[in-house]
């Protein structure tokens, strides 16, 4: 049930004579009704008219605190004067920002991660990338030249496109890294938490990443067994324990040349300091 007006112009002036009216299919065909003739009307009478219209039809009333009808007032558009521009993509990502702020991120990297010297908090920049992995997992690169500007982070973190580069994303890396424990355990109680998890049964397994270079500055990259088919590349072995249901609870990195064998101890020891809930044994 809507308005709809008839323009008449007689002696000079035009009127306006509005009509309720409502849409009832008759056979194939929508025809439109009058429900009442309702004659001239301002502004507050079309809003009292819309409002007779959902009472009569059962659209139930939201009631606001502060309302003056405005909400239902309408502005006539010129579609062929409309265009799209600057579109961002906006449910994926604020979808993602929740996420991370219900299950505590937001206010642990704000304890780990003090504003100090920087023009942009760290903080912030772990919310840019944590959404990221959410939505679209790739590099550094494609975050600050690609996916960002595509995105509507710049308004729900205030957070505009030049001020996300690759070297800023890289070094807020760094500055997580050194807590990565304090995040590690966080998450893994918030998964107890949440769902219930007893940690009675561990999974763990280990793989490689190989570097193209010489990778001179780290002395974890060296030459070992390699699963990519790679012996020509340096390498590191990467240990991963996830829940029996698949949830991550940790990771080390070691040197490319360390056998798998003696990965375990080292693990089995860093899971048992972290002090489960229920005594984790772990499987591979």
């Amino acid at each position: 049930m809507y308005l709809r007006h008839t323009t008449i112009r007689k002696n000079g002036k035009t009127h306006r004579y509005w009509r309720l009216v409502r849409s009832v299919r008759v056979g194939r065909r929508v025809v439109q009704q009058t429900v009442a003739h309702l004659g001239e009307l301002d502004d507050q009478g079309r809003v009292e008219a819309r409002a007779l219209g959902r009472r009569l039809i059962g659209a139930p009333e939201q009631a606001q605190l502060f309302s003056d009808g405005s909400e239902h007032l309408t502005v006539p558009v010129r579609l062929k004067g409309i265009r799209i521009e600057r579109s961002r993509q906006f449910g994926a990502v604020y979808l993602a920002l929740a996420l991370w702020r219900g299950v505590g991120l937001e206010d642990l990297c704000a304890r780990l991660l003090p504003i100090g010297k920087e023009r942009i908090a760290w903080a912030k920049m772990a919310a840019v990338l944590v959404t990221a992995r959410f939505c679209e997992p790739s590099s550094e690169l494609h975050i600050a030249e690609d996916w960002y500007r595509r995105t509507a982070l710049t308004d729900l973190l205030q957070l505009w496109d030049e001020e996300v580069n690759k070297d800023r994303l890289y070094r807020a890396l760094d500055h997580l890294l050194i807590h990565k424990q304090a995040l590690e355990v966080h998450l893994s109680q918030r998964c107890g938490e949440l769902f219930a998890a007893q940690n009675e049964v561990l999974l763990y397994d280990v793989t490689s990443t190989y570097f193209e270079g010489q990778a001179e500055a780290n002395p974890q990259a060296q030459r070992g067994h390699s699963r990519d088919h790679r012996p020509d590349c340096k390498q590191v072995c990467i240990a991963l324990v996830v829940t029996f249901d698949g949830f991550p609870l940790g990771y080390e990195v070691f040197a490319g040349n360390v056998h798998d064998s003696q990965t375990l101890q080292t693990v089995v020891a860093t899971m048992e300091a972290r002090a489960w809930r229920a005594g984790p044994r772990l499987d591979r």
